[in-house]
Order: structure tokens, then C-alpha cells, then sequence
């Protein structure tokens, strides 16, 4: 009797069970797989988790060539970051299910946007929630290189400091300095206002003018603004125009003891030009955190005590991080109802 009726309760629990196994995957087939390719904050990650079929990227190791192939040829839809190179190539792998790429930055020159549009790809960024925290780190580069910092620091950290003395670590204030910003959109208008507050004189060049209630004096030709300034600070895009738009040679027509400073992309500059030129002393300092082949940065410019080297920090807050994600899954979720995401590129 007792083995009878433990048998029946067995049967039950196993015909239980595998209709819950069948509901959990029905349920889960019916939620687009969406394939996050880098680690992302985690309060991120729980709503990723919970709105849909996600696959998420615990250990951050970043996606090389195959695993991106793979990647598209599953995923309903792909949330890439900048740190993924995804070429005419990789699309060519995509399956038919992919519709949507649901970009985890601002920054698109990571994405053949010509090649996503030939395959009818959506895709999204999340551009504006950055701006603050970027010119945060700008103005910390613009405060820190002139003020000597980076010596400063390595004076310490080599057990090298004699004491204080009236000429020891002498810099620059910035209330005397004209502050050059190449492209004054969002962030760069945002720098302005940092800047301006320090009493910085702030011109600038940009594909227009801007209003007159900015208060910066409008360049239109890039190199007749060099020689006038001070400092320049790039917030430019990564363009075909914008490669190495500070070469040698445009590096050369910035005043002696001028400094650069660079939080837009790394391959707006020739960072062996700039390294030249920091060695040679006709440039003062220069403030980078970002890096023409990043990870890796140049070792002559490494060498340089008077370059301020940042890994890529611009937009490293929890709150815009955070944010970032946030636009990602906006995006995603309408996408699905069927409307225009509010980030849409292509």
C-alpha cells in the first residue's frame, strides 16, 4: 500500500515537473534572446535579465571575431559596446533573426552602419547621459596638466620629494590661458561652462557657429585658432575628416608650451607626432584618456612625464553607466512594440 502510494506520488511530481520544464520553455521561447556582449552594471544586468531571454557576459572577457560571428547568427538582438569591432565580416554571419543592434555607448565608429543598413538592422546608441561626467574628466586633465600633477605624483611615488622650495613644481594657472574647444557640441559646451568658471577666455571650432549667448569667440578655420590659444581640447567624433586631424604637422602650429587635451577618441591625434613634440618640449603637457590603439598606448608617449594618462575613464561613473543602460533597454523595449526607439541611428 505504502509503495503504491509512493509510486503515484513520484508519477505526479515527475508529470508536475516536466510541466513546468515545458512552461519555463515555452515562456523563455517566447522572449527575444538578446546577447549582451560585455559586463554591465548589475542593476543593468537584473532588468536585462528579467524583461527578456538575456545572455549576459559575467566574467567581461571581450568578444573576439568567432564569438561575435556566433553571436549574431543567434541573437534576436545585440547589445555591443565600443570595444567591439563589428564590420561588413561579422554582419555577413547574422542570421535572419537578428533586427536590432542596441549599442551600449554613444560612440558608433565601432559598426559598419553602412553594412547594418543593407541588412535591415536597426541600430541604437545612447548618446546625452555622458556629457556631464565626460567634461567632468576633461576639466580634471585641464586643472591636473598644467598644475604639474602627474610630476607631482611621480616625485612621491619615487620617494623623491625634498621638501618645499619658492620655484619647486611650478605650473600654470588657467585664468590666464585661452582654451581652444575643436567641437562644441554637448560636451564641449559643457566643458565651456567648467571652464569659463576658472576664468578661462574660451574659443572655438565647430562645422557652425553656435549662438552668441555661449560667450566663446566662433573660429572658423582650425589652424588660424591654434596659434592663439593656450590649450586645446578635442570633442570632435571619429570621422574619415577627423583621423589624425592633430598631426605633426598641426601640432606645429600651436603656440610654444601650448597643452592638448584629448576625451574624445584616440585616433584624432598622431600620438607619435605628440609624443615628438612633449619630448621636444615645444608642447607644455598634454591630458589623454583616450588612446589610438587602445588598449595599448603608445610607449614613447608612456615615457613622457608631462602627459597626463587616463585609461578611458571619461564616462566611468556609476550614475552614467548606469544610465547608459538604461537607454539601452528603452531602446529595446521599443523596439519590440513596434515603435521608433528614441535612439536610433540607423
Amino acid at each position: 500500500m505504502r509503495l503504491a502510494l509512493v509510486t503515484r506520488v513520484v508519477a505526479f511530481a515527475k508529470a508536475f515537473h516536466g510541466q513546468i520544464f515545458r512552461y519555463y520553455v515555452r515562456m523563455s521561447a517566447a522572449k527575444p534572446l538578446v546577447i549582451v556582449t560585455r559586463k554591465l552594471p548589475q542593476p543593468v544586468e537584473t532588468r536585462l535579465a528579467a524583461l527578456y531571454g538575456a545572455r549576459l557576459n559575467y566574467d567581461d572577457k571581450p568578444f573576439d571575431a568567432a564569438a561575435l560571428k556566433c553571436a549574431v547568427a543567434e541573437a534576436d538582438i545585440l547589445v555591443p559596446a565600443i570595444t567591439d569591432r563589428i564590420g561588413a565580416d561579422i554582419l555577413s554571419a547574422a542570421g535572419t533573426q537578428l533586427k536590432l543592434l542596441a549599442n551600449f555607448g554613444a560612440g558608433l565608429d565601432h559598426i559598419d552602419l553602412a553594412a547594418a543598413r543593407a541588412r535591415g538592422l536597426v541600430v541604437t546608441n545612447t548618446p546625452g547621459v555622458l556629457t556631464e561626467d565626460t567634461a567632468d574628466l576633461t576639466m580634471a586633465l585641464i586643472l591636473g596638466v598644467p598644475r604639474l600633477i602627474p610630476q607631482g605624483m611621480a616625485q612621491l611615488a619615487r620617494d623623491d620629494f625634498p621638501g618645499w622650495s619658492p620655484t619647486w613644481m611650478m605650473g600654470r594657472r588657467l585664468d590666464s590661458m585661452k582654451l581652444g574647444i575643436v567641437g562644441m557640441g554637448r560636451i564641449g559646451q559643457a566643458v565651456a561652462a567648467r571652464a569659463r568658471a576658472f576664468g578661462m577666455e574660451i574659443h572655438y571650432h565647430n562645422r557652425r557657429r553656435l549662438d552668441a549667448e555661449l560667450g566663446a569667440v566662433f573660429w572658423p578655420n582650425l589652424d588660424a585658432m591654434l596659434p592663439v590659444i593656450d590649450m586645446v581640447s578635442l570633442h570632435c567624433p571619429r570621422t574619415p575628416e577627423t583621423y589624425h586631424l592633430f598631426n605633426a604637422e598641426r601640432l606645429a602650429r600651436l603656440r610654444e608650451g601650448a597643452y592638448l587635451i584629448n576625451t574624445a577618441r584616440g585616433d584624432i591625434i598622431d600620438e607619435a607626432a605628440l609624443a615628438d613634440a612633449l619630448a621636444s618640449g615645444r608642447l607644455a603637457g598634454a591630458g589623454l584618456d583616450v588612446f589610438e590603439h587602445e588598449p595599448k598606448v603608445h610607449p614613447k608617449l608612456k615615457a613622457q612625464p608631462n602627459a597626463m594618462l587616463l585609461p578611458h575613464m571619461g564616462s566611468g561613473t556609476i550614475e552614467a553607466r548606469t544610465a547608459m543602460g538604461d537607454k539601452v533597454i528603452a531602446n529595446i523595449a521599443a523596439f519590440l512594440r513596434g515603435e521608433v526607439p528614441p535612439d536610433k541611428v540607423v
